[in-house]
């Protein structure tokens, strides 16, 4: 059985707590920049973005911890270690993503009832200088995010900003040229929306992991076939596979041999953590060697099944 690298998550949490401070740090400034240039300019547009930057403080922040505390070492009472902590990381963020689209939409539908007069000059002006510090503050971030759903929900956080104020610019030049102050809301709406797709994905993926279920991209039957091209393998059954983060993978299985020696048996288990490993990313195996005629034989468990089974026989 191979041991996880443990030292890949320390060396990612010291090659990002440092940006994820630095960004941290730029939006929680411009927060409060913001807030009064949209109260000054009666601009939403602005007033959402310092909404949606405001929850990027706490993604940062939650984002910056979670990297801390999956670098403690397992111990009695979490064998697993805290690994799991960005992923209910994740699930905040992407929740507060949700909740926060919605409230821009209801502003934004009463804003379209009766469209106040935004300031054109200060949306432009703020919205600019908002998106360049957003989208200096998500390349901070970027790196690593590709494989980790910790960042980049956070990173996702970030580019909504972008987003929304690249919106808010292009919606004061044209209230500018047109006085149409109803671009201001519809922006907004739009911005809600591209916020709702993306907290979409990190919460299905979120909530995909902490179900433990199997990881999107592997086949298990194709898997159970590769396993039964091991030498000396006759079968596989209660096999499982799951998530700890997204790039930690876990699995257990029963897998039936002959009759052999434990250095038979050995010299299989190898061959089949070389397989995983190699094949679907699967660094941690729990491998128990059964003799034919062993077990049930089901390929999962059936925990309801066996529950009504000793009912019977109780």
């Amino acid at each position: 059985m191979h041991n996880h690298p443990h030292s890949h998550f320390g060396d990612l949490a010291s090659q990002t707590t440092k940006r994820l401070a630095l960004s941290l740090s730029l939006t929680a400034a411009f927060v409060l920049v913001e807030v009064i240039a949209g109260v000054l300019g009666n601009s939403l547009a602005l007033l959402t973005d310092a909404a949606h930057n405001f929850t990027d403080v706490i993604a940062l922040g939650l984002s910056w911890y979670a990297l801390i505390i999956a670098t403690k070492p397992a111990n009695d009472g979490k064998t697993f270690g805290y690994h799991r902590v960005g992923i209910l990381v994740a699930l905040v963020n992407s929740t507060t993503l949700i909740l926060i689209a919605f409230g821009i939409f209801y502003e934004a539908y009463h804003r379209f009832l009766s469209p106040p007069e935004v300031d054109s000059v200060i949306l432009i002006g703020v919205g600019t200088l908002a998106f360049l510090i957003n989208a200096g503050t998500a390349w901070l971030v970027k790196n690593g995010s590709e494989h980790d759903l910790n960042l980049r929900s956070a990173f996702l956080h970030l580019m909504g900003d972008v987003i929304s104020t690249l919106g808010a610019v292009i919606a004061g030049v044209f209230i500018f040229f047109t006085q149409w102050n109803w671009l201001d809301p519809l922006v907004s709406v739009l911005i809600g929306g591209f916020i709702l797709w993306n907290a979409w994905s990190i919460l299905r993926q979120s909530i995909h992991i902490l179900l433990e279920s199997t990881p999107e991209n592997i086949d298990m039957q194709e898997m159970v076939k590769k396993l039964r091209t091991v030498d000396g393998v006759r079968g596989v059954h209660d096999l499982h596979v799951w998530s700890i983060n997204e790039n930690l993978r876990m699995l257990s299985a029963h897998v039936v041999t002959d009759d052999i020696s434990i250095r038979e048996c050995s010299s299989i288990q190898q061959d089949i953590n070389e397989l995983l490993v190699h094949g679907y990313n699967i660094q941690h195996a729990t491998l128990q060697i059964e003799c034919e005629g062993c077990g049930h034989g089901r390929l999962y468990c059936d925990f309801e099944e066996r529950k009504h089974q000793h009912a019977i026989e109780g």
